[in-house]
């Protein structure tokens, strides 16, 4: 079977993986290769990668966008894993091809920039206009036969979403209907809205001849916009959610206030596709044949590798961050107290807990001011206190919102027991998953999540809410700690009271803690049987 996916991320590119879903169109194709079929996987060229890898260009075709006639270079990269004799198939007929597509609107904002910031008045309106480009230029490919056409026509989320819109209703791409369209939702929260005319990023500035029907790609909240979202929702062949409980979920309607995240204003549209048989949830999968070393981290290796990490990012800017400074004096700190406290044979039995993740409102909501008790106290205040009963640490491993940053920032001089550090760094995500006796990981809601499988593989337990993947992930008292709740003052009364648990067993019940400790590491969640259902669910 020849399958095309496009997307937004691929993290088997260096610098194209921003969130999760790089690591899924890293490891799909590898895994749909490896049982014989021809996977093309296609990007947006955010970086000149032909500097940095083995390439080919395949073609430089021109195509009609925003009433202009644009050039666009087809590129596909020669990358080391991906080379056939890397492949290990049975009948050694799979294979993984490698493109991008490169046009200036890619780099516009800077050279290796993913996704662009934009004002809050205009939300997406780069990114938008740059992934319409994008979608116009793959279907171009295909018309022109610069890509052979596929069986398969995997898109990913909302930025390849206008591919379903334009082979639907612009007359040029009707020939590509016979293609079996399947569009994975890895977030419904980000649905790409943007108008449909009187805006140099709306869909009539993008494709001005286009007819359409409103009642089929219109947003149902506003309906002078376009959503590309719902319009693949509408338009594919099969969507596709990446686990089997966040395509339940996304049936009933949100509740923000209550904490609870649901269909995002589209479960009609969602429970229609449901009811037509169209709407599949599949878990995504982890790589397990390149496990992490059997060797234990050592507290000292774990902070002296945080001390490097803080001290790159403290070289990349001229002015010194305050969670930086802070953290690296707690890092300091650590390790003087570590030194002092191995001299004296003392042992230090306390927990570390961890986390690694963005940091957004979905990762760390719960994390913040508590809803059970008066004042402006956050519930991680609170965790650390607890935390330091058991002579435990916490560490986080997070970037994005500036307003989160600052809390924990603030925190860390509150909570000597807690070290935030304010960026991210593989090679200290991977210290971090190896060393930890405890990954949190509280999400209000999550798709599918990687972190606590790639916890749960170095032998972490994890403690996690009951939602989308991680309620099809982890087990209460198996192989690690859920908690639920029907509000978010609920969430996070239970949070703390399965965290007091977790801890409690750590202390006391090490012949249990072992055991979930094993339960964790041996859990596995293949990608092997995961693509096996992508052929027999979406793909037929």
């Amino acid at each position: 079977m020849k399958i095309l996916m496009v997307a937004a991320e691929n993290d088997a590119i260096e610098g194209a993986k921003v969130g999760g879903m790089a690591d899924v169109i890293r490891d799909a194709p590898l895994a749909l290769a490896e049982q014989g079929h021809h996977v093309s996987v296609i990007i947006p060229d955010y970086g000149d990668y032909a500097q940095y890898y083995p390439a080919r260009q395949i073609a430089c075709f021109s195509l009609s966008f925003g009433g202009n006639i644009e050039q666009v270079t087809l590129t596909e990269l020669e990358l080391p894993s991906f080379k056939p004799d890397k492949i290990s198939t049975k009948n050694q007929q799979g294979c993984v091809r490698q493109m991008v597509i490169s046009h200036p609107i890619f780099t516009e904002q800077g050279i290796g920039r993913v996704y662009f910031d934009d004002e809050s008045s205009r939300p997406f309106a780069s990114d938008a206009s740059k992934y319409a480009l994008f979608n116009a230029a793959v279907l171009e490919a295909l018309i022109q036969n610069h890509i052979a056409c596929p069986d398969v026509l995997h898109l990913h989320d909302w930025h390849s979403a206008l591919i379903t819109v334009l082979i639907e209703y612009a007359s040029r791409y009707q020939a590509l209907k016979s293609i079996t369209s399947v569009f994975t939702v890895h977030n419904l929260a980000l649905q790409g809205i943007r108008p449909l005319q009187g805006d140099e990023s709306s869909l009539e500035a993008w494709f001005g001849s286009l007819s359409y029907d409103g009642q089929v790609i219109c947003d149902p909240r506003y309906p002078h916009c376009i959503n590309p979202m719902r319009a693949a929702i509408n338009l594919a062949d099969k969507v596709h959610f990446v686990s089997p409980t966040y395509a339940q979920e996304v049936l009933l309607a949100s509740e923000h206030s209550q904490g609870l995240y649901g269909g995002e204003g589209l479960e009609q549209d969602l429970l229609n596709a449901n009811n037509e048989q169209r709407l599949i949830g599949i878990l995504n999968g982890c790589q397990y044949d390149s496990l992490v070393s059997d060797n234990v981290v050592s507290r000292e290796q774990l902070l002296t590798t945080a001390k490097h990490e803080l001290l790159t990012w403290i070289a990349r800017s001229e002015q010194l961050s305050s969670s930086h400074y802070i953290a690296s004096q707690r890092v300091i700190a650590w390790l003087e107290q570590d030194k002092i406290t191995n001299d004296t044979s003392v042992t230090n039995t306390g927990p570390l807990v961890t986390s690694v993740g963005r940091l957004t409102d979905q990762k760390m909501l719960l994390l913040r001011k508590d809803q059970t008790v008066s004042g402006n106290i956050s519930l991680l205040s609170r965790l650390l206190e607890k935390l330091a009963e058991a002579n435990g640490r916490l560490i986080i491993l997070s970037s994005g919102d500036r307003k989160i940053a600052l809390e924990f920032t603030q925190l860390m001089v509150q909570h000597d027991n807690f070290l935030f550090l304010n960026g991210y760094g593989q090679t200290l995500s991977d210290v971090i998953y190896q060393s930890g006796d405890l990954f949190l990981m509280p999400s209000s809601y999550e798709p599918c999540g990687i972190s606590q499988m790639l916890a749960m593989r170095a032998g972490q337990p994890c403690l996690v809410h009951a939602v989308g993947g991680l309620k099809d992930t982890v087990q209460h008292l198996e192989n690690g700690f859920c908690f639920t709740g029907n509000s978010i003052a609920e969430q996070q009364e239970q949070l703390m009271t399965v965290f007091s648990q977790a801890i409690g067993i750590f202390q006391q019940d090490n012949s249990t803690w072992q055991q979930l400790v094993t339960c964790a590491q041996q859990s596995r969640f293949s990608w092997q049987e995961s693509v096996a259902r992508y052929v027999r669910e979406l793909y037929s």
